[in-house]
C-alpha cells in the first residue's frame, strides 16, 4: 500500500504569511512608538544632543567661588500660536555649582483660549550634560486665555564638572533656547507648524 502524502493547503500558507507580515508591522509600529520617549528619557538622564539634565538643586559645598558663566536666552513661539513671550532678562551670569533662577513670561495675544507647551535645549551640545534644571515650565501644556500673561520659573544650576572636561572647560557663555508650540494632545504639534527658521517666530512684547 502507498502513502499519499497530503499537498500543503496554499491557502493556509498565504494565512500564515499574511499573520508573520501583519505581527512584523505591529511589532516594528510599537517599537517606533517607544522609541520616542526612551529617546527622550536618554536624553535626558546623560545630556545627550543639547538636552538639559534634571536634578536636585546642589549643596551650598559645591558652588565654585569666582567662576560663572553667561547663559543667553532665546525665546521662539511656532507660527501657529498667537503667543508673546520673552525672559524678564536676556542673559544671566551663573555662578557654577548655584541655583540661578529666571522669569519667563507668555501672553496670548489671540481672540480665543488657545494651548502651548515648550521645547527646550542648550547650546553648544555639549553643555547639555552639565546644565542641570530644578524646576522648569517645559513640556507642561499651558492654557491661555485672551490677552492673558502668566510667568514661569526656571531653575538651574551648572556642574562645576563643566571645567573638568576639556571640551567644555574653556567655554564662558551658552544659549538656553526654549520654543512654544501649540499642544496637540499633550504633545508639541511641530510637525504642522509652518516655522521661520529651524524653530518659530522670535518673540517679544
Amino acid at each position: 500500500m502507498t502513502d499519499r502524502k497530503t499537498p500543503p493547503n496554499p491557502n493556509r500558507t498565504a494565512n500564515r504569511t499574511a499573520l508573520a507580515c501583519a505581527g512584523l508591522v505591529v511589532g516594528m509600529t510599537g517599537l517606533a512608538f517607544a522609541s520616542v520617549p526612551l529617546y527622550d528619557a536618554f536624553c535626558k538622564a546623560t545630556g545627550y544632543d543639547g538636552t538639559p539634565l534634571q536634578g536636585a538643586a546642589p549643596s551650598a559645598a559645591a558652588a565654585r567661588t569666582g567662576d560663572s558663566m553667561v547663559v543667553h536666552f532665546d525665546t521662539n513661539v511656532a507660527s501657529t500660536l498667537p503667543w508673546k513671550f520673552r525672559a524678564e532678562s536676556p542673559r544671566v551670569a551663573a555662578n557654577l555649582g548655584e541655583t540661578t533662577t529666571v522669569f519667563f513670561r507668555v501672553r496670548n495675544t489671540g481672540t480665543t483660549p488657545s494651548t502651548g507647551i515648550a521645547t527646550f535645549n542648550v547650546q553648544p551640545g555639549l553643555m547639555g550634560g552639565y546644565f542641570v534644571k530644578v524646576e522648569c515650565f517645559c513640556f507642561k501644556e499651558q492654557t491661555l486665555q485672551p490677552g492673558e500673561a502668566m510667568d514661569f520659573p526656571v531653575v538651574f544650576y551648572i556642574d562645576p564638572a563643566v571645567r573638568a572636561d576639556s571640551n567644555t572647560s574653556h567655554l564662558s557663555e551658552m544659549t538656553l533656547s526654549y520654543t512654544y508650540f501649540a499642544s496637540k494632545n499633550g504633545q508639541p504639534a511641530a510637525a504642522a507648524v509652518a516655522t521661520t527658521g529651524d524653530t518659530g517666530k522670535k518673540s517679544n512684547f
